[in-house]
């Protein structure tokens, strides 16, 4: 795991705060702590990623020039978990997978949302059964109804905020990103 990879885990832009990457490992270490979801197999895989990517940002030999200096909040603090191949995948769709989660990431820092959109939907075409896929785009599509309600599209803000859910229903972060969003389009409306 890089750094980068610690960053995405956490749901944090690169660079966080030292007290950014506190306050995100202890939000997310209670949401996926292997004892509180009994019920969930990946509780404990999605735990142990998440210790090691605080670890390696926190680790005395981590670059503290870049990381004490601060940082804008990121739009979202949803997890977008780098590509793990699985193994019922070619070896061009495991590379395909890879770079499509590296083109994401840098759509989504240019906040080139439409953009975003028409890979993850692609990339979803090509790969139906995949979750972290599936993830990706629901993340898009919340991404980008966010960014909508800031221009003042409150319909297709809405639209898309929805289709976030529909993508993902069972990312419980997710969840409670929109919901946010939603009691923002209240106040607006």
């Amino acid at each position: 795991m890089n750094r980068a990879d610690g960053y995405g885990i956490l749901g944090l832009q690169a660079g966080a705060s030292l007290a950014d990457i506190k306050t995100a490992y202890r939000r997310l270490a209670r949401e996926y702590h292997p004892d509180l979801n009994p019920d969930d197999p990946e509780a404990e895989e999605k735990f142990r990623r998440l210790v090691e990517a605080y670890e390696l940002l926190t680790s005395p030999e981590a670059d503290r020039t870049q990381v004490s200096q601060p940082q804008p909040t990121p739009d979202i603090r949803v997890e977008v978990r780098p590509a793990a191949p699985p193994d019922n995948l070619s070896l061009a769709d495991r590379q395909l997978k890879q770079d499509s989660y590296q083109r994401l990431q840098q759509l989504l820092r240019q906040r080139a949302f439409p953009r975003a959109v028409v890979l993850t939907e692609s990339l979803a075409q090509r790969l139906p059964q995949d979750p972290d896929v599936r993830q990706w785009q629901a993340i898009t599509y919340h991404r980008l109804g966010r960014h909508l309600v800031g221009q003042g599209q409150l319909e297709k803000a809405r639209l898309y905020l929805k289709k976030a859910l529909r993508t993902d229903p069972h990312n419980r972060t997710l969840w409670a990103e929109v919901e946010q969003d939603f009691r923002r389009l209240e106040r607006l409306t």
